[in-house]
């Protein structure tokens, strides 16, 4: 009698092994937890707009002239990132370059790694603590691209015809849970 009722026992938890297995397969996917131990670092170059130069050209008062001054990326605005459901720091700049195109800059960028994190900029307020961890999908936001890594400096061009006045915060957004990792108020 003992020895079926253990084979009856081993049954029911071979049944009940498979629905947990599937559980816990799922979890894992949904959760990647191995992410929060490692790290991608990126380090992108300061971007320079591909620029047209004339060539110098001789004119009927004088020597050639030479072409102007390539000025360079300027900031059109900036700020420092905060904490929201993972600490975050480093600073976001907006970058105007000599073509007219707009690139987003994190600079020193230190956060956790987590599953599907994208760059939004939005038209939301920054609020520190939990309360700012769900704001920035309530309003307009535009997606840059997947976050690249979680440490580093990246860019992430602006699209053609979106102007970064419209908006005033950044956010590395995790579109798996909702939940904005840090963020960063923008000034002019």
């Amino acid at each position: 009698m003992g020895r079926a009722g253990g084979g009856a026992a081993r049954r029911v938890a071979a049944v009940a092994a498979v629905p947990a297995v599937a559980l816990a397969g799922l979890g894992l996917y949904w959760f990647q937890p191995w992410r929060l131990w490692v790290d991608e670092e990126v380090r992108e170059e300061l971007p320079a707009a591909a620029s047209r130069r004339p060539s110098p050209t001789a004119t009927a008062s004088g020597p050639p002239s030479s072409p102007a001054a390539d000025p360079g990326p300027r900031t059109v605005a900036d700020g420092a990132l905060v904490t929201h459901e993972h600490r975050t720091t480093g600073t976001v700049r907006v970058l105007r370059l000599a073509d007219g195109s707009h690139v987003l800059r994190f600079e020193g960028l230190d956060t956790s790694n987590g599953p599907d994190l994208h760059v939004w900029l939005t038209d939301a307020p920054v609020i520190e603590g939990k309360a700012g961890w769900h704001v920035f999908d309530d309003g307009k936001h535009v997606a840059l691209g997947k976050l690249k890594g979680n440490k580093g400096d990246q860019n992430y061009p602006l699209p053609a015809g979106v102007d970064p006045a419209d908006f005033r915060s950044v956010t590395i957004w995790c579109d798996r849970f909702d939940v904005s990792f840090g963020a960063a108020e923008l000034t002019a």
